[in-house]
């Protein structure tokens, strides 16, 4: 049996649109035009799939004035980028994204002081140089979801996963906001993998490209300055112009409607509601330059189905704590700054006291609490630190020490940490050059003694974190500094007695029989890599430690 089926277009200065479909074979359905800038149809037709798109006199200045174009639907949640056409999919007289139908919504997730991130390329996250099988599906990553879960994640942020131009990127010029990278799987498939992930208590967050879309965006053809800036929104920054940018300002006086908060506000609510993601990483927010609407938008997302909580990350390069909470707009920003003045002491290459402690305790660049910073060493932006350490000379047994160095500082640092897939095993590609070509990680890697053994350290240090409560609080304190040794030591604690205490050395002397005065209080210590306690003799705790190493110290 048909059903009325309502099609839609917000255009408000085009004068006119039409319909077409494979339920018309192709022929124009003319749609009117309401005095809410809308332009709608009904037709009558059957349950089934459906291409459709629609064809509009544009008023974008690429084009004649009112010449007509094809275009996608804005709002499409499935394309065929190819023949460049929307997908719509009637069941039971009603227009549906799919029928997948959710498992645990139920599961309890953890909070956001309690996270341990994971960055993931889809495409790039599974096969590789030895798999047989090419991969990259979403099918194939909730194969390797168990892994993840043994690892200690808790939290997968996934790169782009929007409908992007062609068959592999990093998907960062988006061209179809509602629609899901097809390369990837089907719809059903990306719900899936939320669902498993859900399953196994770790949330996902989508990373959101609100800034700027690729130039062949169904907005773009429709009605450019509507949407958009005219001109580049930072001429003086051209280095960090990706395409056609939003325009947040554009107020359109007779709709009273802000266009382009009205369609980003659609997408994030979307997503949030079908795919019941669990934040989101907002990409390029120093482009983008506009904390009102930032706010607003934030608060869009954490409008969900479901009581639960929901995590807002800024891409700010360099970071700032003007864009968290409490007096910015979103939860967290992305710790730039962690990485850059990390790197140089992992490597031996410098001794810097303040950069070191204003990294470690982020306090002291004006964030309030320590869900306001992601840690991290490496992102798909940057190089992985074995890389890093390779290009410095350092490899082999040495790279290692330096990694598991970095873990720990990574793991009891102030804020949330997160890894670069394949950062726990000591992946060492360099990242890709083009961001169109494939760089699958080295799974095999993990079979090597060495890599396994920093894939359980990383384990090991996760597992802790979580058993922790000192390591998720917002309390650090420096309690010893020795500029001429290298060494750092600093205790984590919260308000019921829970105490850790790391001692870091970033220098290349091995030193026996350190002397640390002040040693926090606490009934009894215990080594935390040993599991053997350790005595505290009159404030003071001797401990042999070895260059470019660190030691962790437990209450008990």
């Amino acid at each position: 049996m048909a059903s009325v089926i309502e099609f839609n277009l917000f255009a408000p200065r085009n004068k006119e649109a039409a319909l077409i479909g494979s339920f018309s074979d192709w022929k124009e359905i003319p749609m009117q035009k309401g005095e809410d800038g809308y332009f709608r149809t009904e037709i009558e037709i059957e349950d089934g799939v459906y291409e459709y798109k629609f064809r509009v006199q544009s008023k974008s200045p690429n084009f004649q004035p009112d010449e007509w174009v094809d275009v996608v639907d804005p709002y499409a949640t499935d394309v065929n980028d190819e023949k460049k056409v929307g997908i719509v999919r009637v069941k039971d007289g009603q227009r549906i994204v799919d029928t997948y139908v959710w498992q645990h919504d139920d599961t309890p997730l953890p909070e956001n002081h309690e996270l341990v991130i994971y960055e993931m390329h889809v495409a790039d996250f599974t096969g590789g140089e030895v798999d047989p099988h090419k991969r990259g599906k979403y099918v194939d990553a909730i194969e390797k979801l168990d892994y993840l879960r043994e690892l200690g994640i808790n939290a997968i942020e996934l790169m782009p996963v929007n409908e992007y131009p062609g068959d592999y990127s990093w998907g960062y010029t988006v061209r179809h906001f509602f629609a899901t990278e097809s390369s990837y799987g089907s719809t059903e498939d990306l719900k899936r993998f939320i669902d498993e992930c859900h399953s196994r208590g770790i949330r996902v967050f989508m990373d959101g490209i609100y800034n700027h879309t690729d130039g062949e965006c169904p907005l773009m053809l429709i009605d450019r300055n509507y949407w958009y800036y005219e001109h580049m929104h930072y001429p003086e920054d051209p280095n960090n112009f990706w395409g056609p940018e939003f325009n947040y300002d554009n107020y359109d006086e007779k709709l009273d409607v802000k266009p382009a908060w009205k369609y980003v506000g659609d997408v994030v609510r979307y997503w949030v509601q079908e795919y019941h993601i669990d934040g989101i990483r907002f990409d390029a927010v120093r482009q983008l330059a506009n904390y009102e609407f930032l706010d607003w938008l934030a608060q869009q997302s954490k409008k969900n189905t479901a009581p639960k909580p929901f995590y807002n990350i800024a891409e700010n390069i360099p970071d700032t704590s003007q864009v968290t909470a409490p007096e910015g707009p979103l939860d967290s920003c992305w710790h730039e700054s962690f990485r850059y003045f990390m790197l140089p002491h992992i490597c031996g290459e410098t001794f810097e006291l303040d950069h070191l402690k204003e990294v470690l305790d982020p306090k002291q660049q004006g964030y309030a609490t320590a869900i306001n910073v992601v840690n991290y060493l490496a992102t798909h932006d940057r190089e992985h630190l074995f890389r890093e350490l390779g290009d410095r000379g350092i490899f082999d047994e040495a790279a290692f020490v330096r990694a598991k160095l970095g873990a720990v500082l990574l793991i009891t640092a102030m804020g949330i940490p997160m890894l670069w897939m394949g950062e726990e095993f000591g992946e060492h590609k360099r990242k890709s050059q083009t961001v169109t070509q494939p760089k699958k990680i080295a799974w095999a890697l993990l079979e090597r003694d060495e890599n396994r053994d920093l894939f359980e350290y990383y384990k090991k240090l996760i597992a802790l974190r979580k058993q922790i409560p000192a390591l998720q609080s917002d309390n650090i304190e420096f309690f010893h500094e020795n500029p001429e040794a290298k060494v750092l030591a600093y205790t984590r604690w919260n308000y019921q007695g829970s105490r850790v205490v790391v001692i870091a050395n970033f220098s290349d002397q091995n030193f026996p029989e350190y002397q640390i005065p002040n040693f926090p209080a606490a009934e009894s210590w215990q080594d935390w890599l040993t599991e053997t306690s350790v005595e505290v003799d009159e404030d003071i705790l001797t401990t042999d430690i070895a260059p470019f190493t660190a030691k962790i110290f437990v209450s008990q």
